[in-house]
């Protein structure tokens, strides 16, 4: 019998998730900050990412009828083509000598991660989140981010570079005296997509040993599958050009390096599918994640500038997984 094609779309709501909960098609809806509602729907994941001005949900709709449920550590959402996927651990747990918590903690969670999307027949990848505290905290290779890519590499195995999936990783600010802990979602489909680069930048996996004993495992970005209707999907981007960081003392030129960035990788993606628009627009949503609070309301307000009013964008902060990245953009374009 053959694979229903998958379809999915991102589209920012102002309702409680409840609402929007109901609909036979939602494969999953993101919370934004301490004041998102809450819900047991194992579909619904509330992150602690504080919204800068606008609050609305981020609800994912696929074709439905959708089936949801929870797998032990496991919340998962499939409508037999696409599969939504959420773990939290608490890092401290079963750290193994030699490991920092963050390192262990990310190899125990995409263990896991892997076990799970194979046993339900949803072995590929194409989106993946991380949002981990303190993602630049420690000097050299005991930062946090860089223990993190180790640990998350080992917890994937085996895997070629080509077909790693677009993804993000961002810092999140815990609660004093709260237990750090690893969010990681995803987006995973019954046959792969396939993964795209950007000419401007050296891919992640290929960075050299300056950013750590282990580059980072994820693509710029991923062409949905063949047939299926569904979005470019952008990995989270700053203002890198090479390898190296750009304009570390303006965040409004980062910005601007930022949107040039998604020119040149949405121009490789037209070159495979010249349907696709030239420029970001009504369904293009964003996620822009800005490092100071101060600057918030700046990039807010470059954002303003620079972009259509039409496209759905919501403004968080939180940390950039480089201490120089001032700024970082994620989301969809279709």
């Amino acid at each position: 019998m053959p694979l229903a094609a998958p379809r999915w779309s991102v589209e920012y709501v102002h309702a409680a998730p409840e609402s929007v909960l109901t609909a036979p098609d939602v494969l999953a809806v993101i919370g934004f900050g301490a004041q998102a509602p809450h819900s047991d729907d194992p579909r619904y994941l509330r992150v602690a990412l504080e919204p800068y001005g606008d609050s609305p949900l981020e609800v994912w709709r696929a074709s439905g009828p959708v089936q949801c449920g929870r797998d032990g550590d496991v919340a998962w959402a499939e409508d037999g083509a696409l599969q939504f996927g959420a773990i939290e651990l608490d890092e401290g747990d079963d750290t193994l000598p030699g490991r920092s918590d963050i390192e262990a903690t990310a190899d125990r969670l995409y263990r896991r991660l892997i076990e799970f999307v194979q046993a339900r027949g949803y072995p590929h990848l194409l989106r993946v989140w991380n949002y981990l505290d303190g993602i630049t905290v420690g000097e050299g290779d005991l930062e946090r981010y860089r223990q993190f890519c180790v640990g998350r590499a080992r917890g994937l195995g085996e895997v070629e570079p080509h077909s790693l999936p677009a993804a993000t990783a961002i810092g999140q600010v815990n609660a004093e005296g709260a237990p750090r802990r690893l969010q990681v979602y995803w987006l995973a489909s019954r046959v792969p997509g396939t993964p795209l680069e950007n000419p401007r930048q050296i891919s992640a996996y290929r960075y050299p040993r300056q950013y750590g004993p282990q580059p980072p495992s994820f693509a710029r970005a991923m062409l949905p599958p063949p047939g299926s209707a569904m979005p470019l999907m952008l990995s989270g981007t700053a203002a890198i050009v090479g390898h190296e960081s750009q304009h570390a003392d303006s965040v409004a030129t980062q910005l601007d390096e930022t949107l040039a960035n998604f020119d040149s990788l949405i121009a490789a993606a037209r070159s495979q599918w010249p349907s696709l628009p030239a420029h970001f627009g009504a369904h293009s949503p964003l996620k822009v994640y800005v490092r100071d609070r101060d600057e918030l309301d700046t990039v807010k307000r470059a954002l303003d500038a620079r972009l259509s009013p039409e496209v759905p964008r919501v403004v968080l902060h939180a940390a950039v997984c480089r201490r120089e990245l001032r700024v970082e953009i994620d989301g969809a374009h279709g």
